[in-house]
Formats: structure tokens, C-alpha cells, sequence
């Protein structure tokens, strides 16, 4: 058990950027290697790496020494690697711990008490093909759905889908987000407001926050 091994990109400290949980002050481990490659990808470097093996006592250690409550697993694609349920298990004893997801593997491999935040691929991203649609019924009441849109057919096409499958029952929160140079944020708030949507405008704080490097510390 002492072996266990994930690869990993990097792992830092930050302030959460997305989600119901921005704002907060977390512990990133962003995992290496992913089987997508959306267009508006802004971790390709995370993606492409095969990174380097640390030890998940290891990484659960640099969790402690934080003095951070939230933790959160991310890549790349987590769900890849073997260990991952293991390293969120064993985050999960010193804190809160948060899974962002791709969509197209299983979330049930996630631990019970994990937030998995998933990312349903929009028409845009060149990805929604690779969906695992069955993950939809595998949502918990605690976790988060995300829509990254870079227009107006993406935002057309995601509210649709919020309606179809009644998303906003189905999980804590549904968050739209926009791709950052392609949709104005205005712009994306003035649709949820005129369409009354039972969702969250999703920004990306850390890249408001630390522009230039997009992590923190």
C-alpha cells in the first residue's frame, strides 16, 4: 500500500477558481495524461505529459503540511489512472476533496464521499461524442456539472440538455462557463437571465486572479 503511485503534472496551492467552491483557498494535485482533446483546452501541457510517478503518501502529506481544507484532483483525465480512487480516499481523511472530470470514464469509481465535478462536452469542444452519457444517473446529490461554452449554439444546445434531464435535480449545481476571448461573460449572463436557467455563471477566478501563470502558488 506504501508503493502506490499516481503520475502526476504538478501540485500546488490556489485559490479554487470554479465551481460552488470558488473563492476557497485549496490544494491541487492536477494528474498527467488525458484521452480528450477539446478545443478550448487551456491544460495541454498536462495533457500531453506522461509526468512523473510520487507516491500517494506522498502527496497526502503535502496535503497536511497546507493547512488547507479542500483538496482537489484534476489533470488531464484522473479517472485514467489506476490509484486515483485510492489518492481520493486517502485526501479525503484530512479534508474536503473534489474530483474535476472529463465525462467519458465511469464517476462511479469515485469514493462516496468525493465531489465530482463534471464536465458535460459541449458541441464546441470537438469531444461530446466521448461522453459517457450513463455518468448522468451515477451524479450524486452533493456533486457539480459543468458546460464550457463558447457560444451561442453551445449555450442553445446546453440548456436544452439542463431541461431534458432536469440536471438542476440531479446534483447541487449546474454550472455554465465561459471560454475565455470567445463568449463575454455579460454576454452569457444576459441569456441565463432572460431564460430564468436554474444554473450558475461559472468564472474562472484563478486566470482573473494570476493571469500569466493560471495556478497560484
Amino acid at each position: 500500500m506504501t508503493t502506490l503511485t499516481v503520475n502526476i503534472s504538478e501540485v500546488f496551492s490556489s485559490i479554487q477558481g470554479e465551481s460552488t467552491r470558488a473563492g476557497t483557498p485549496c490544494f491541487f494535485v492536477r494528474l498527467a495524461g488525458c484521452n480528450l482533446a477539446c478545443s478550448y483546452c487551456d491544460t495541454a501541457y498536462a495533457r500531453r505529459a506522461r509526468g512523473r510517478p510520487v507516491l500517494v503518501a506522498d502527496l497526502v502529506q503535502k496535503f497536511r503540511a497546507s493547512r488547507l481544507g479542500l483538496a482537489e484532483v484534476t489533470g488531464g483525465e484522473p479517472l485514467l489512472q489506476p490509484a486515483t480512487p485510492a489518492l481520493l480516499r486517502r485526501l479525503g481523511r484530512h479534508g474536503r476533496v473534489l474530483l474535476e472530470t472529463n465525462g467519458s470514464c465511469d464517476i462511479s469509481a469515485a469514493p462516496a464521499e468525493t465531489v465530482v465535478i463534471m464536465d458535460i462536452k459541449t458541441p464546441s469542444s470537438g469531444q461530446a461524442v466521448a461522453m459517457d452519457w450513463a455518468n448522468l444517473q451515477r451524479l450524486r446529490a452533493h456533486d457539480e456539472v459543468k458546460f464550457v461554452l463558447a457560444g451561442r449554439s453551445d449555450y442553445v444546445w446546453a440548456r436544452a440538455l439542463v431541461a431534458k434531464q432536469r440536471l438542476e435535480s440531479r446534483c447541487a449545481a449546474v454550472l455554465f462557463s465561459p471560454v475565455a476571448g470567445r463568449l463575454p461573460p455579460a454576454r452569457l449572463a444576459e441569456w441565463i437571465l432572460r431564460d430564468g436557467l436554474p444554473v450558475r455563471l461559472n468564472l474562472q477566478w484563478h486566470k482573473i486572479l494570476w493571469p500569466a501563470r493560471r495556478r497560484g502558488v
